[in-house]
Protein backbone atom coordinates (compact mmCIF):
# COMPACT_ATOMS: atom_id res chain seq x y z
CA UNK A 1 0.00 0.00 0.00
CA UNK A 2 2.75 2.25 0.61
CA UNK A 3 6.66 2.67 -0.14
CA UNK A 4 7.04 3.87 3.11
CA UNK A 5 8.73 1.78 5.42
CA UNK A 6 8.24 1.41 9.22
CA UNK A 7 11.94 1.51 9.76
CA UNK A 8 11.56 4.89 9.51
CA UNK A 9 9.93 5.29 13.06
CA UNK A 10 12.37 4.03 15.68
CA UNK A 11 11.56 4.21 19.56
CA UNK A 12 13.91 7.04 21.62
CA UNK A 13 14.84 8.67 18.65
CA UNK A 14 17.65 11.18 18.25
CA UNK A 15 15.87 13.96 17.66
CA UNK A 16 16.92 15.79 14.43
CA UNK A 17 15.46 19.24 14.34
CA UNK A 18 15.56 20.64 10.79
CA UNK A 19 16.00 23.86 10.18
CA UNK A 20 13.15 26.48 10.73
CA UNK A 21 13.68 30.11 10.79
CA UNK A 22 11.93 33.03 12.52
CA UNK A 23 10.34 33.95 9.08
CA UNK A 24 9.11 30.14 8.48
CA UNK A 25 7.49 29.93 12.23
CA UNK A 26 5.51 33.75 11.73
CA UNK A 27 3.53 32.35 8.45
CA UNK A 28 1.25 30.19 10.29
CA UNK A 29 0.41 33.43 12.65
CA UNK A 30 -3.18 33.71 12.17
CA UNK A 31 -3.87 30.87 10.28
CA UNK A 32 -6.96 30.30 12.59
CA UNK A 33 -8.29 32.98 10.25
CA UNK A 34 -7.68 31.90 7.13
CA UNK A 35 -10.64 30.85 4.71
CA UNK A 36 -8.75 27.79 4.07
CA UNK A 37 -8.66 26.44 7.33
CA UNK A 38 -12.22 27.73 8.29
CA UNK A 39 -13.04 24.79 5.06
CA UNK A 40 -11.07 22.72 6.28
CA UNK A 41 -12.39 22.56 10.09
CA UNK A 42 -15.76 23.49 8.48
CA UNK A 43 -15.27 19.95 6.26
CA UNK A 44 -13.84 17.85 8.56
CA UNK A 45 -16.66 18.57 11.29
CA UNK A 46 -19.15 17.86 8.32
CA UNK A 47 -17.29 14.38 7.60
CA UNK A 48 -17.70 13.48 11.31
CA UNK A 49 -21.65 13.21 10.82
CA UNK A 50 -21.23 10.79 8.02
CA UNK A 51 -18.80 8.18 9.41
CA UNK A 52 -19.23 5.56 11.85
CA UNK A 53 -17.37 4.39 14.73
CA UNK A 54 -14.14 2.92 12.94
CA UNK A 55 -14.31 6.16 10.76
CA UNK A 56 -16.07 4.15 7.74
CA UNK A 57 -18.38 6.02 5.62
CA UNK A 58 -21.22 3.50 4.79
CA UNK A 59 -22.74 3.57 1.49
CA UNK A 60 -25.89 5.75 2.63
CA UNK A 61 -27.57 7.96 5.62
CA UNK A 62 -30.80 8.49 6.35
CA UNK A 63 -34.27 6.42 7.03
CA UNK A 64 -35.60 4.25 4.15
CA UNK A 65 -32.47 2.27 3.03
CA UNK A 66 -32.72 -0.02 0.03
CA UNK A 67 -30.67 -2.65 -1.53
CA UNK A 68 -28.52 -0.15 -3.54
CA UNK A 69 -27.33 1.56 -0.73
CA UNK A 70 -28.84 4.76 -1.23
CA UNK A 71 -31.40 5.70 1.46
CA UNK A 72 -33.96 8.43 2.04
CA UNK A 73 -33.84 12.21 4.15
CA UNK A 74 -36.32 13.60 6.31
CA UNK A 75 -37.31 15.69 3.14
CA UNK A 76 -37.43 12.12 0.66
CA UNK A 77 -34.31 13.55 -1.20
CA UNK A 78 -32.42 10.22 -2.18
CA UNK A 79 -28.79 10.88 -0.16
CA UNK A 80 -25.69 8.99 -1.06
CA UNK A 81 -23.19 9.31 2.24
CA UNK A 82 -20.07 8.24 -0.22
CA UNK A 83 -20.67 11.04 -2.85
CA UNK A 84 -21.12 13.52 0.26
CA UNK A 85 -17.64 12.09 1.68
CA UNK A 86 -16.05 12.54 -1.39
CA UNK A 87 -16.87 16.21 -1.90
CA UNK A 88 -16.06 16.96 2.00
CA UNK A 89 -12.77 15.53 0.93
CA UNK A 90 -12.15 17.38 -2.02
CA UNK A 91 -12.66 20.48 0.26
CA UNK A 92 -10.35 18.97 2.83
CA UNK A 93 -7.69 17.82 0.18
CA UNK A 94 -8.11 21.76 -1.78
CA UNK A 95 -7.76 23.57 2.21
CA UNK A 96 -4.58 21.25 3.19
CA UNK A 97 -2.74 22.28 -0.74
CA UNK A 98 -4.13 25.75 0.43
CA UNK A 99 -2.38 25.95 3.50
CA UNK A 100 0.66 24.17 3.12
CA UNK A 101 2.92 27.20 2.20
CA UNK A 102 2.25 28.49 6.03
CA UNK A 103 3.38 25.10 7.47
CA UNK A 104 6.85 24.34 5.24
CA UNK A 105 8.33 22.10 8.01
CA UNK A 106 5.20 19.72 7.62
CA UNK A 107 5.67 19.32 3.56
CA UNK A 108 6.36 16.01 3.54
CA UNK A 109 3.87 15.19 6.22
CA UNK A 110 0.85 17.49 4.35
CA UNK A 111 1.63 15.81 1.24
CA UNK A 112 1.48 12.27 2.74
CA UNK A 113 -2.24 13.30 4.50
CA UNK A 114 -3.07 14.83 1.04
CA UNK A 115 -1.82 10.99 -0.62
CA UNK A 116 -3.65 8.97 2.18
CA UNK A 117 -6.78 11.32 1.92
CA UNK A 118 -7.15 10.40 -1.32
CA UNK A 119 -6.52 6.74 -1.33
CA UNK A 120 -9.46 6.14 1.32
CA UNK A 121 -11.55 8.26 -1.12
CA UNK A 122 -10.72 6.20 -4.05
CA UNK A 123 -11.42 2.41 -2.47
CA UNK A 124 -14.61 3.80 -1.37
CA UNK A 125 -13.98 5.42 1.98
CA UNK A 126 -14.01 1.81 4.20
CA UNK A 127 -11.72 2.12 7.33
CA UNK A 128 -9.51 4.97 7.02
CA UNK A 129 -5.86 4.14 7.38
CA UNK A 130 -3.21 7.20 7.76
CA UNK A 131 -0.01 5.41 8.70
CA UNK A 132 1.74 6.67 5.85
CA UNK A 133 1.21 10.65 6.97
CA UNK A 134 1.45 9.79 10.58
CA UNK A 135 4.88 8.20 9.87
CA UNK A 136 5.75 11.41 8.15
CA UNK A 137 4.05 13.87 11.26
CA UNK A 138 6.93 13.83 13.25
CA UNK A 139 6.49 17.20 15.76
CA UNK A 140 9.21 16.30 18.39
CA UNK A 141 11.72 17.30 15.15
CA UNK A 142 10.57 20.76 15.82
CA UNK A 143 10.23 21.91 19.63
CA UNK A 144 10.63 25.37 18.53
CA UNK A 145 8.94 27.88 20.95
CA UNK A 146 5.94 29.46 18.97
CA UNK A 147 6.11 26.95 15.81
CA UNK A 148 2.41 25.70 14.65
CA UNK A 149 1.65 22.66 13.38
CA UNK A 150 -1.57 21.44 10.66
CA UNK A 151 -3.33 18.42 11.79
CA UNK A 152 -5.58 16.02 10.24
CA UNK A 153 -6.26 12.41 11.42
CA UNK A 154 -8.94 9.71 11.68
CA UNK A 155 -8.76 9.92 15.41
CA UNK A 156 -10.45 9.43 18.54
CA UNK A 157 -9.66 12.30 21.26
CA UNK A 158 -8.91 10.42 24.77
CA UNK A 159 -11.43 11.85 27.18
CA UNK A 160 -13.30 13.11 24.32
CA UNK A 161 -14.69 11.16 21.46
CA UNK A 162 -13.90 6.94 21.48
CA UNK A 163 -15.17 7.23 17.38
CA UNK A 164 -12.44 7.58 15.02
CA UNK A 165 -13.56 10.85 12.85
CA UNK A 166 -11.67 12.86 11.05
CA UNK A 167 -10.34 15.57 13.28
CA UNK A 168 -8.22 18.73 12.52
CA UNK A 169 -6.05 20.88 14.75
CA UNK A 170 -3.76 24.29 14.76
CA UNK A 171 -1.81 23.48 17.41
CA UNK A 172 1.24 25.95 18.64
CA UNK A 173 4.40 24.72 20.41
CA UNK A 174 5.28 25.59 23.92
CA UNK A 175 8.55 25.33 24.32
CA UNK A 176 10.69 28.05 26.54
CA UNK A 177 14.05 28.00 26.82
CA UNK A 178 14.56 26.90 29.90
CA UNK A 179 12.93 23.63 29.45
CA UNK A 180 15.06 23.36 26.61
CA UNK A 181 17.59 23.26 29.34
CA UNK A 182 15.99 20.71 31.24
CA UNK A 183 15.63 19.00 29.05
CA UNK A 184 19.05 18.69 27.61
CA UNK A 185 20.45 17.66 31.21
CA UNK A 186 19.02 15.27 33.16
CA UNK A 187 15.66 15.07 32.05
CA UNK A 188 16.03 13.91 28.92
CA UNK A 189 12.83 12.88 26.92
CA UNK A 190 13.22 13.25 23.38
CA UNK A 191 9.29 11.65 22.15
CA UNK A 192 7.82 14.70 24.63
CA UNK A 193 5.71 17.70 22.91
CA UNK A 194 3.96 20.31 24.63
CA UNK A 195 1.49 22.24 22.29
CA UNK A 196 -1.16 25.06 23.13
CA UNK A 197 -4.33 24.39 21.19
CA UNK A 198 -5.10 27.14 18.54
CA UNK A 199 -8.18 25.75 17.26
CA UNK A 200 -9.90 22.67 16.69
CA UNK A 201 -12.84 20.58 15.59
CA UNK A 202 -15.64 19.12 17.98
CA UNK A 203 -13.39 15.84 19.09
CA UNK A 204 -11.43 18.34 20.95
CA UNK A 205 -14.44 20.54 22.14
CA UNK A 206 -14.25 18.28 24.78
CA UNK A 207 -11.92 17.09 28.16
CA UNK A 208 -9.33 15.80 26.19
CA UNK A 209 -5.96 17.80 26.86
CA UNK A 210 -3.64 14.73 24.62
CA UNK A 211 -2.35 14.04 21.38
CA UNK A 212 -1.08 10.69 20.57
CA UNK A 213 0.04 8.74 17.65
CA UNK A 214 -2.37 5.37 18.55
CA UNK A 215 -5.29 7.16 18.28
CA UNK A 216 -4.99 7.45 14.70
CA UNK A 217 -6.90 4.98 12.48
CA UNK A 218 -3.84 2.59 10.73
CA UNK A 219 -3.24 -0.42 9.25
CA UNK A 220 -0.87 -1.57 11.75
CA UNK A 221 1.11 -0.01 14.86
CA UNK A 222 4.68 1.32 14.83
CA UNK A 223 6.87 2.18 17.48
CA UNK A 224 5.98 5.64 18.64
CA UNK A 225 8.63 8.28 18.60
CA UNK A 226 6.30 11.00 19.90
CA UNK A 227 2.82 12.13 22.43
CA UNK A 228 1.69 15.43 22.86
CA UNK A 229 0.25 17.21 25.95
CA UNK A 230 -1.63 20.37 25.84
CA UNK A 231 -0.77 21.93 28.35
CA UNK A 232 -2.60 25.44 27.43
CA UNK A 233 -5.50 23.49 28.91
CA UNK A 234 -4.17 21.67 31.67
CA UNK A 235 -3.11 25.05 33.08
CA UNK A 236 -6.72 26.85 32.03
CA UNK A 237 -8.91 24.51 33.88
CA UNK A 238 -6.32 24.23 36.47
CA UNK A 239 -6.24 28.02 37.23
CA UNK A 240 -10.46 28.04 37.29
CA UNK A 241 -10.76 25.02 39.14
CA UNK A 242 -8.13 26.02 41.75
CA UNK A 243 -9.08 29.55 42.35
CA UNK A 244 -12.98 28.30 42.78
CA UNK A 245 -11.86 25.09 44.97
CA UNK A 246 -9.66 27.97 47.13
CA UNK A 247 -12.53 30.48 47.86
CA UNK A 248 -14.67 27.43 48.77
CA UNK A 249 -12.34 26.29 51.52
CA UNK A 250 -11.21 29.82 52.43
CA UNK A 251 -7.71 28.68 51.72
CA UNK A 252 -4.96 30.98 51.41
CA UNK A 253 -2.80 30.85 48.94
CA UNK A 254 0.99 32.03 49.27
CA UNK A 255 1.53 34.87 47.01
CA UNK A 256 3.82 32.21 44.65
CA UNK A 257 0.35 29.34 44.52
CA UNK A 258 -1.63 32.56 43.48
CA UNK A 259 0.54 33.91 40.79
CA UNK A 260 -0.22 31.08 38.66
CA UNK A 261 -3.98 31.72 38.49
CA UNK A 262 -3.38 35.47 37.44
CA UNK A 263 -0.93 34.41 34.72
CA UNK A 264 -1.81 31.98 31.97
CA UNK A 265 1.48 31.78 30.43
CA UNK A 266 3.10 30.97 33.93
CA UNK A 267 1.01 28.11 34.74
CA UNK A 268 1.49 26.81 31.08
CA UNK A 269 5.16 26.57 31.60
CA UNK A 270 4.99 25.48 35.08
CA UNK A 271 1.98 22.28 33.58
CA UNK A 272 5.22 21.79 30.62
CA UNK A 273 7.73 21.16 33.54
CA UNK A 274 5.85 19.05 35.16
CA UNK A 275 4.36 16.67 32.55
CA UNK A 276 8.26 16.14 30.40
CA UNK A 277 9.30 14.80 34.17
CA UNK A 278 6.26 12.95 34.37
CA UNK A 279 6.11 11.39 31.17
CA UNK A 280 9.90 10.21 31.70
CA UNK A 281 9.34 8.59 34.62
CA UNK A 282 6.91 5.74 33.07
CA UNK A 283 9.61 4.36 31.36
CA UNK A 284 12.30 4.70 34.38
CA UNK A 285 12.57 3.18 37.96
CA UNK A 286 12.02 0.06 39.79
CA UNK A 287 9.45 -1.35 37.62
CA UNK A 288 7.98 -4.60 38.46
CA UNK A 289 5.11 -4.53 35.52
CA UNK A 290 4.56 -3.11 31.93
CA UNK A 291 4.74 0.91 33.14
CA UNK A 292 2.39 1.16 29.99
CA UNK A 293 -0.31 -0.40 32.19
CA UNK A 294 -3.42 0.33 29.95
CA UNK A 295 -2.47 -2.55 28.19
CA UNK A 296 -3.04 -4.93 31.30
CA UNK A 297 -6.72 -5.89 33.05
CA UNK A 298 -5.67 -5.21 36.46
CA UNK A 299 -7.35 -3.69 39.34
CA UNK A 300 -8.06 0.39 38.98
CA UNK A 301 -5.89 0.84 42.23
CA UNK A 302 -2.63 -0.51 40.47
CA UNK A 303 -3.30 2.74 37.69
CA UNK A 304 -3.36 4.49 40.32
CA UNK A 305 -0.48 4.22 42.32
CA UNK A 306 1.42 4.45 38.70
CA UNK A 307 0.03 8.02 37.79
CA UNK A 308 0.92 8.95 40.98
CA UNK A 309 4.42 7.67 41.09
CA UNK A 310 4.93 9.53 38.45
CA UNK A 311 3.30 13.02 39.51
CA UNK A 312 5.43 12.63 42.69
CA UNK A 313 8.62 12.20 40.76
CA UNK A 314 7.97 15.64 39.52
CA UNK A 315 7.26 17.01 42.60
CA UNK A 316 10.33 15.01 44.16
CA UNK A 317 12.74 16.24 41.23
CA UNK A 318 11.30 20.14 41.43
CA UNK A 319 12.05 20.09 45.38
CA UNK A 320 15.48 18.82 44.45
CA UNK A 321 16.20 21.19 41.94
CA UNK A 322 14.59 24.34 44.20
CA UNK A 323 16.58 23.47 46.93
CA UNK A 324 20.16 23.15 44.67
CA UNK A 325 19.55 26.13 42.87
CA UNK A 326 18.03 28.48 46.19
CA UNK A 327 21.44 26.96 47.86
CA UNK A 328 23.47 28.36 45.46
CA UNK A 329 21.51 31.89 45.68
CA UNK A 330 22.44 32.19 49.24
CA UNK A 331 26.13 31.09 49.14
CA UNK A 332 29.26 32.80 49.20
CA UNK A 333 31.01 31.99 46.02
CA UNK A 334 34.78 33.49 48.09
CA UNK A 335 33.81 30.57 50.43
CA UNK A 336 31.81 27.92 48.33
CA UNK A 337 33.90 26.11 45.65
CA UNK A 338 31.44 26.65 42.19
CA UNK A 339 29.08 28.67 43.94
CA UNK A 340 28.40 31.60 41.12
CA UNK A 341 24.97 33.76 40.40
CA UNK A 342 22.11 32.23 38.40
CA UNK A 343 21.80 32.36 34.91
CA UNK A 344 18.47 33.45 33.39
CA UNK A 345 17.49 29.93 32.77
CA UNK A 346 18.58 29.19 36.28
CA UNK A 347 16.42 31.39 37.34
CA UNK A 348 13.57 30.92 35.84
CA UNK A 349 14.31 27.51 36.46
CA UNK A 350 13.61 27.84 40.31
CA UNK A 351 11.05 30.08 39.85
CA UNK A 352 8.80 26.81 38.17
CA UNK A 353 10.54 24.36 40.59
CA UNK A 354 8.43 25.49 43.25
CA UNK A 355 5.69 26.44 40.96
CA UNK A 356 5.29 22.39 39.79
CA UNK A 357 4.87 21.64 43.83
CA UNK A 358 1.76 23.85 43.97
CA UNK A 359 0.19 22.44 40.56
CA UNK A 360 0.63 19.10 41.58
CA UNK A 361 -0.82 19.27 45.18
CA UNK A 362 -3.38 21.24 44.17
CA UNK A 363 -4.68 19.73 40.89
CA UNK A 364 -4.61 16.42 42.36
CA UNK A 365 -6.65 17.28 45.59
CA UNK A 366 -9.00 19.64 43.66
CA UNK A 367 -9.36 18.47 39.96
CA UNK A 368 -8.62 14.99 40.12
CA UNK A 369 -10.22 13.78 42.88
CA UNK A 370 -13.88 15.09 41.85
CA UNK A 371 -13.54 14.74 38.45
CA UNK A 372 -15.23 11.55 36.53
CA UNK A 373 -17.69 9.46 37.96
CA UNK A 374 -16.78 6.93 40.16
CA UNK A 375 -16.45 4.06 38.26
CA UNK A 376 -13.11 2.44 38.50
CA UNK A 377 -11.28 6.37 38.73
CA UNK A 378 -7.77 6.06 39.17
CA UNK A 379 -6.75 9.36 38.75
CA UNK A 380 -9.84 10.58 41.47
CA UNK A 381 -8.23 7.58 43.68
CA UNK A 382 -5.09 9.02 43.49
CA UNK A 383 -6.15 12.60 44.43
CA UNK A 384 -7.92 10.85 47.29
CA UNK A 385 -4.91 9.19 48.32
CA UNK A 386 -2.60 12.26 48.40
CA UNK A 387 -5.27 14.55 50.51
CA UNK A 388 -5.35 11.71 53.57
CA UNK A 389 -2.04 11.38 53.52
CA UNK A 390 -1.29 14.80 53.64
CA UNK A 391 -3.89 15.39 56.41
CA UNK A 392 -2.85 12.23 58.32
CA UNK A 393 0.43 13.47 58.62
CA UNK A 394 -0.68 16.60 60.13
CA UNK A 395 0.72 19.25 57.00
CA UNK A 396 -2.81 19.80 56.16
CA UNK A 397 -5.68 20.88 58.15
CA UNK A 398 -9.26 21.13 57.50
CA UNK A 399 -10.87 23.09 60.82
CA UNK A 400 -13.25 25.61 61.47
CA UNK A 401 -14.33 24.86 57.77
CA UNK A 402 -11.24 26.17 56.12
CA UNK A 403 -8.14 24.48 54.65
CA UNK A 404 -4.75 25.40 55.56
CA UNK A 405 -1.07 23.91 54.90
CA UNK A 406 2.19 23.56 56.92
CA UNK A 407 3.95 24.98 53.54
CA UNK A 408 7.80 24.21 55.33
CA UNK A 409 6.46 20.32 55.87
CA UNK A 410 4.92 19.63 52.60
CA UNK A 411 7.91 18.85 50.76
CA UNK A 412 8.74 16.40 52.52
CA UNK A 413 5.61 14.96 53.24
CA UNK A 414 4.46 14.54 49.83
CA UNK A 415 8.48 12.78 48.90
CA UNK A 416 7.73 10.34 51.74
CA UNK A 417 4.49 9.27 50.13
CA UNK A 418 6.82 8.89 46.57
CA UNK A 419 9.31 7.36 48.84
CA UNK A 420 6.40 4.40 49.98
CA UNK A 421 5.32 3.81 46.40
CA UNK A 422 8.95 3.54 44.80
CA UNK A 423 9.78 0.93 48.19
CA UNK A 424 6.21 -1.03 46.98
CA UNK A 425 7.68 -1.20 43.45
CA UNK A 426 11.21 -2.29 44.40
CA UNK A 427 9.89 -4.85 46.97
CA UNK A 428 7.72 -6.51 43.75
CA UNK A 429 9.99 -7.42 41.67
CA UNK A 430 11.15 -10.10 43.77
CA UNK A 431 6.68 -10.78 43.77
CA UNK A 432 4.01 -12.78 42.15
CA UNK A 433 1.74 -10.47 40.58
CA UNK A 434 -1.01 -11.46 42.26
CA UNK A 435 0.94 -10.85 45.38
CA UNK A 436 2.11 -7.38 44.33
CA UNK A 437 -1.71 -6.74 43.77
CA UNK A 438 -2.43 -7.24 47.44
CA UNK A 439 0.80 -5.02 48.38
CA UNK A 440 -0.46 -2.25 46.83
CA UNK A 441 -3.66 -2.79 48.33
CA UNK A 442 -2.60 -2.74 51.46
CA UNK A 443 -0.83 0.39 51.24
CA UNK A 444 -3.52 2.26 49.96
CA UNK A 445 -6.04 0.91 52.31
CA UNK A 446 -3.90 2.03 55.14
CA UNK A 447 -4.53 5.99 54.13
CA UNK A 448 -7.99 5.73 52.45
CA UNK A 449 -11.33 3.57 54.10
CA UNK A 450 -12.84 0.76 51.41
CA UNK A 451 -15.98 0.72 50.95
CA UNK A 452 -18.07 -1.55 53.65
CA UNK A 453 -19.24 -4.01 51.39
CA UNK A 454 -15.47 -4.61 49.84
CA UNK A 455 -14.38 -8.29 49.37
CA UNK A 456 -11.12 -7.40 49.23
CA UNK A 457 -10.76 -5.16 52.56
CA UNK A 458 -12.72 -8.37 54.27
CA UNK A 459 -10.15 -11.15 52.74
CA UNK A 460 -10.18 -12.25 49.15
CA UNK A 461 -11.60 -16.10 49.36
CA UNK A 462 -9.31 -18.73 48.95
CA UNK A 463 -10.24 -20.04 45.89
CA UNK A 464 -10.20 -16.65 44.56
CA UNK A 465 -6.37 -16.48 45.79
CA UNK A 466 -5.67 -19.85 43.95
CA UNK A 467 -6.77 -18.75 40.89
CA UNK A 468 -6.36 -16.75 37.75
CA UNK A 469 -5.69 -13.60 38.32
CA UNK A 470 -9.22 -12.41 36.82
CA UNK A 471 -10.82 -13.46 39.93
CA UNK A 472 -8.93 -10.66 41.90
CA UNK A 473 -9.97 -8.23 39.14
CA UNK A 474 -13.70 -8.99 39.10
CA UNK A 475 -14.13 -8.54 43.30
CA UNK A 476 -12.55 -5.12 42.81
CA UNK A 477 -15.69 -2.63 43.31
CA UNK A 478 -16.39 0.33 41.24
CA UNK A 479 -15.84 2.54 43.97
CA UNK A 480 -13.65 0.30 46.26
CA UNK A 481 -12.51 3.53 47.83
CA UNK A 482 -15.31 5.94 48.12
CA UNK A 483 -15.33 9.84 48.78
CA UNK A 484 -14.56 11.40 52.32
CA UNK A 485 -17.34 12.88 53.62
CA UNK A 486 -15.04 16.53 53.14
CA UNK A 487 -15.21 14.99 49.29
CA UNK A 488 -18.67 14.86 48.82
CA UNK A 489 -19.16 18.61 50.70
CA UNK A 490 -16.56 19.82 48.18
CA UNK A 491 -18.27 17.87 45.10
CA UNK A 492 -21.37 19.37 45.59
CA UNK A 493 -20.33 22.87 45.63
CA UNK A 494 -17.60 22.28 42.84
CA UNK A 495 -19.26 20.10 40.32
CA UNK A 496 -20.47 23.06 38.22
CA UNK A 497 -16.98 24.52 38.12
CA UNK A 498 -15.35 21.36 36.67
CA UNK A 499 -18.02 20.79 34.36
CA UNK A 500 -17.71 24.39 32.74
CA UNK A 501 -14.18 23.52 31.72
CA UNK A 502 -15.03 20.99 29.22
CA UNK A 503 -13.36 22.15 25.63
CA UNK A 504 -11.50 25.13 27.87
CA UNK A 505 -8.42 26.39 26.09
CA UNK A 506 -5.48 28.74 27.35
CA UNK A 507 -7.08 31.18 25.04
CA UNK A 508 -10.37 31.14 26.86
CA UNK A 509 -8.89 31.82 29.95
CA UNK A 510 -6.52 33.88 29.26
Amino acid sequence: MSNITIDAIIGEPEVLEDEVTAADIALAHGVESDPAWLRLKESATKLQALQVKDGSVPPSTGSGTDSTGSGTDSTGSRTDAVAEASVLVDAIVESIEALAPRFPHERAYLAASVADFRRWQGEGFGVPDFLDSLVEFQPQRHRIDGIRHLVVFPMYTQNGSADRHVEALVVETIWPEFIAALEAGDYSNKLFVSLRLVDFTPGYDTNSAVLFPETVAMREIPPFTWGAIFQDREAARYRRVVRAAAEITKLELPADAASLLDDQKLAERTFVMWDIIHDRTHMRGDLPFDPFMIKQRMPFFLYSLEELRCDLTAFRESVKIERQLQARTTAVPELVEGAAPLSDVEQQLLEHAKLVQYAVIFDRIFRFAITGSRVRNYDGLGGQLLFAWLHQKHVLEWTDVSLSFDWSAVPDAVVELGDAIDELYWKSIDRPKTAHWLAAYELVRGVLTPNPASVWAEGLPRDVLAGAPKGYTDLVMDDEFPLSMFYEALDKKMKPVIESTVGITGASEA
